[in-house]
């Protein structure tokens, strides 16, 4: 009844670290596998409102991941104790530990614990679990083939030889891991199912491994890619999406089989496989270097050339008969190179962004263009520097100084289109006919750098004719006339479209305002620019324009206006940038972002230093106005004292020159005869005196 009824609900799964390359991308698909399905509908499928999903997932993510919880996960637990951890794999039907790239000691010893503790409580068990150990093809790195007499690159390993594997001397922790899961597994009364997958090196869905690979051809960062050592080794591969469709057959069929390998049929080189990323997104070259210099140069960890050195051939007979998978990558990474490097630019935000500026002269699209190339970290199309690219490649071909790589017929062919160029430029008075242009540019936006990073077009096409054969597809017609919607190479053609313009007076003040060298380099001189600008507006009203071309391919144009307040483009360029967006490229290497944040560190410092010494001054400033304030306010109030001192005086004045006149004789002459009278009582003695004489007067 218990498995009935755990059978009626979404299978708990914990997988540890999802956030992990590999782990993540796992817990990824198998989240997407909806119930009721089989394995090859459930591969890959989003589920829909009306199919519960198969599997929920739980996971546990290292205590350094600050993001929040992927929308794919039911539940997620940072760094739990040993205790809790035990708890949330009790709740769960399946418990996936793994330990295929790049695994800790840490992480080993914790899957070790993770199965022992799980076996202790088997008995507590309401129904069965399994474990699942996803590890690595390293454990049978040192494996030897059982007929001495046979080449190693002739034999294919399978399952059956597992008791035989002999592991990479730093996989001997994941050897004796798998050796017990194998172990804690058996017995057909036991509740809890172990198995082990030993899957190969994994790809896809924006690389781990294999990324640097991908990174330098993307960036075309070298003009041949390296590969570290000779490359000759046989690397066991799989595709982590298809390594998730093992995952999801083992924990719905439950195999007989305890020991499975998870590669694909591939059987490639190293050499193999950096040769065709490189063919597919770089510059179509390697070139082999010594191995060490992958740590100098900072591409690979000594753990990771670890994985890359492994040189085993194997055959998964298991997956392919018993399994129904259906297969993203069967074949290898070599046969689905394309879909690949589309997985990897589009996990990754890779994506190409193409822009054309068109405008009247002296608008400033050069300006424009150099600003968002440096931005976006795209390509600056100037037709006259293509031309004269091309013509130095050219030349380049025919002299033979590259004869390693150059066949007679391409030198040949360098030659012949070398002639024809040099003859229509003598037939045009230095002007290239439109057939050759057009070929050439065409070839430029085709160019691996064009089309992996983008480019500006920089006031080239001009006209509707000139867009039309530029971007148009080949043979089209039918298909036009059943669609009746223009067909166009999407891959060259510019998805954001910017017209510049200003008033004619604006341009003639502006070009007529540059220096007599510059006019003439640029053809502003007075001959030149007005009737290049009277060209600009005949184009602008004919009856099909440059513009109108776009339009039809729902590639709307942006207009700007130019002004003389905005001589930085600021404006235009922050309008352009909301459009367009952020730029989807890598940005900074490590080394540069770590300049760049030395140097915005700086500025922050010497900002606050400023702000400090300025504050400073600013209170020095203050406590001088203050103590000058206050001065003054002395001197103010000494000086008010001062004054009512001499009011006083002033007013008292005539009361004293009264007295001395009319009161202090009389008063004088009472006291003495007071004095020489001795009466009893002198103060009214005093008072009839003073009275009796006063009357007198």
């Amino acid at each position: 009844m218990g498995d009935k009824k755990q059978q009626s609900r979404p299978k708990r799964i914990f997988i540890n670290d999802v956030d992990s390359y590999s782990s993540k991308h796992i817990a990824k698909f198998l989240s997407t596998c909806a119930a009721g399905k089989s394995s090859e509908e459930a591969e890959g499928t989003l589920t829909s409102p009306r199919r519960e999903p198969a599997f929920q997932i739980i996971g546990s993510v290292s205590p350094s991941t600050k993001v929040e919880k992927e929308s794919f996960l039911l539940e997620q637990y940072e760094s739990p104790t040993r205790d809790e951890l035990l708890g949330r794999l009790l709740e769960c039907d399946v418990v996936v530990y793994n330990i295929s790239e790049n695994a800790t000691k840490q992480q080993v010893e914790e899957a070790t614990w993770a199965i022992e503790a799980l076996h202790a409580e088997m008995e507590n068990f309401k129904s069965r679990k399994m474990f699942i150990l996803v590890s690595t093809v390293m454990t049978w790195a040192l494996t030897k083939p059982q007929n001495p007499d046979e080449t190693s690159n002739n034999i294919l390993l399978t399952e059956e030889e597992f008791r035989r594997r002999r592991p990479h001397p730093s996989f001997k922790d994941h050897n004796n891991l798998e050796k017990l899961v194998l172990k804690l597994g058996r017995g057909k009364k036991s509740k809890l199912n172990g198995y082990v997958v030993a899957c190969g090196l994994q790809y896809g869905k924006g690389e781990n491994l294999f990324h640097y690979f991908f990174k330098v051809s993307w960036l075309l960062q070298f003009p041949k890619v390296p590969l570290f050592g000779e490359g000759t080794n046989y690397i066991p591969m799989i595709h982590v999406y298809d390594l998730g469709g093992v995952l999801q057959n083992i924990i719905e069929a439950k195999p007989k089989s305890k020991y499975i390998l998870a590669v694909d049929d591939s059987n490639n080189t190293l050499e193999d496989v950096v040769k065709m990323i490189s063919d597919t997104l770089g510059p179509g070259k390697i070139n082999n270097i010594p191995e060490q210099e992958a740590i100098t140069m900072k591409a690979f960890k000594p753990e990771e050339l670890e994985y890359l050195s492994i040189n085993v051939r194997m055959d998964a007979f298991i997956i392919k008969d018993s399994f129904s998978l259906r297969w993203t990558s069967e074949a290898g990474m070599i046969e689905n190179m394309e879909s690949i490097v589309e997985e990897y630019k589009e996990t990754r935000q890779l994506l190409p962004v193409r822009i054309c500026l068109v405008g009247p002269p002296a608008v400033g699209k050069t300006t424009v263009a150099e600003k968002l190339c440096s931005h976006y970290q795209i390509h600056h199309i100037k037709i006259k520097d293509v031309i004269e690219e091309k013509v130095a490649q050219l030349k380049e071909l025919v002299s033979g100084a590259d004869t390693e790589h150059v066949s007679e017929e391409v030198a040949a062919a360098a030659l012949k289109q070398l002639e024809n160029i040099n003859k229509s430029m003598e037939m045009n008075e230095g002007r290239l006919a439109d057939h050759l242009l057009f070929d050439i540019l065409q070839e430029k936006l085709n160019s691996k750098p064009c089309r992996n990073q983008g480019f500006v077009l920089d006031g080239f096409p001009k006209t509707y004719e000139q867009a039309k054969l530029i971007f148009s597809e080949e043979e089209t017609e039918n298909q036009n006339l059943i669609s009746k919607t223009p067909v166009y190479n999407k891959k060259i053609t510019p998805e954001h479209v910017f017209a510049l313009n200003a008033t004619d007076d604006f341009l003639t003040k502006r070009a007529q305002g540059l220096p007599q060298s510059v006019a003439e380099k640029m053809r502003y001189t007075q001959e030149e620019f007005i009737p290049r600008l009277t060209r600009y507006r005949q184009l602008s009203t004919a009856e099909e324009t440059l513009l109108d071309y776009f339009d039809e391919l729902e590639i709307h144009p942006e207009h700007l206006e130019v002004t003389t307040g905005d001589s930085e483009y600021t404006h235009v360029m922050k309008r352009i940038t909301e459009i367009v967006g952020i730029p989807k490229n890598y940005g900074l290497s490590p080394e540069e972002q770590e300049e760049e944040d030395r140097k915005k560190e700086e500025e922050r410092k010497q900002k606050l230093a400023a702000e400090a010494a300025e504050k400073k001054r600013r209170n020095e400033a203050a406590l001088a106005e203050m103590s000058a304030q206050y001065e003054e306010w002395q001197k103010n109030l000494s000086e008010l004292n001062k004054q009512e001192y001499e009011l006083l005086e002033a007013h008292s004045l005539p009361l004293r020159n009264y007295l001395m006149k009319y009161v202090m004789p009389s008063l004088t002459d009472a006291m003495l005869d007071c004095c020489k009278i001795k009466p009893e009582d002198p103060v009214d003695f005093l008072a009839e005196h003073l009275l009796r004489n006063n009357q007198q007067e």
